[in-house]
């Protein structure tokens, strides 16, 4: 199965029947492809090497890269800066728009300028707090929330029009997409929550680590009964734990993150823990993928980014698919223009 490339700016692609967006991403999941997504860690620098260097680990392993956008409220590149730099040699990114830090008129104009440089997928995220952050001392400014992003973004999209009613020239051609965390208590509410997420705009979902499969399949089953698996694309995220050290590190510090014991035991007598996280995370996909309603799973590798394509190429999720590949899948226009 190929999917053709992310639009070269200048050279606008053709969006699908039923599409909202010319990106490979969206092109994936409606085709009823198993997609794989994962994370890039955005580098403390102004070098875009950086960023293509930590890039280039996922080339022929994921459908898109998300740039995350102050992940744990610490200061890093920014997810629009990212994007840009990835746009340019044809990589998917998904762009992670936080509310924490800046308010609805900087955002639209985020959107705005993400779509104009080739960015197909944007997440609507409400943000962590600064006091989790390095900058502690920071002013958070939550003018939104990951909702009524949602209902802006689409309103630019669908209506043509900012939240002010001014209208907008040319939309933005985007696939909104949101998180949630079937992990985390009132594990009822969940659900509904993401029912409301998908009501506001969202087109596809990210979902907190998966350590837990059974818990997942009774969520899956509850979005089931609230008739939403055809409304919206669920991917699961998953991710290969280091040690039993780092599972309970997770599991205490990061929000919403819920760790069996017989996971974190299971790590503490494995000879050698980084390979056994590697095969639980391998496992637990395999697991995932049979789950009714899962489209795909969001690879979260924190300084293990090496890890994802021996995990994703050892699951068996791509069946034979191999995922755009910036070295060999060259598009012509990007000739064009050299010449």
């Amino acid at each position: 199965m190929r999917f053709e490339d992310e639009p070269v700016p200048g050279y606008p692609l053709p969006i699908l029947p039923g599409h909202t967006s010319p990106g490979r991403l969206e092109r994936v999941l409606r085709a009823g492809a198993f997609a794989v997504t994962t994370e890039l860690d955005p580098p403390d620098s102004a070098d875009p090497e950086d960023v293509y260097r930590r890039a280039r680990i996922f080339d022929g392993c994921v459908d898109a890269i998300n740039a995350t956008d102050g992940s744990g409220a610490n200061c890093h590149m920014s997810s629009l800066a990212v994007c840009a730099l990835l746009t340019r040699l044809g990589y998917a990114p998904v762009m992670q728009i936080s509310c924490r830090d800046r308010n609805r008129i900087a955002i639209q104009g985020d959107i705005l300028g993400g779509a104009a440089m080739g960015v197909c997928n944007m997440l609507c995220l409400t943000g962590d707090f600064v006091s989790a952050g390095d900058h502690p001392q920071a002013r958070p400014v939550f003018d939104l929330d990951c909702m009524t992003l949602l209902e802006i973004g689409r309103g630019l999209r669908d209506g043509h029009r900012f939240q002010s009613g001014r209208k907008v020239t040319f939309a933005p051609r985007v696939f909104f997409g949101a998180a949630e965390n079937p992990f985390a208590p009132p594990f009822d509410w969940r659900p509904f929550r993401l029912a409301k997420k998908v009501a506001a705009g969202a087109q596809f979902i990210q979902t907190q680590y998966c350590y837990d499969v059974p818990r997942l399949s009774q969520f899956m089953r509850k979005v089931d009964d609230l008739g939403l698996l055809d409304r919206v694309f669920i991917l699961v995220g998953v991710g290969p734990l280091r040690s039993a050290k780092a599972a309970e590190w997770m599991r205490s510090h990061v929000p919403g993150v819920h760790i069996p014991d017989a996971i974190v035991a299971r790590m503490a007598g494995a000879a050698n823990p980084p390979a056994e996280g590697r095969r639980l995370c391998i496992e637990l996909i395999q697991e995932i993928r049979e789950i009714r309603g899962v489209a795909g799973v969001h690879v979260m590798a924190y300084r293990q980014e090496e890890a994802v394509a021996e995990v994703i190429a050892d699951s068996g999720v791509l069946a034979g698919r191999v995922p755009w590949h910036p070295g060999r899948d060259r598009d012509p226009r990007h000739e064009e223009t050299a010449s």
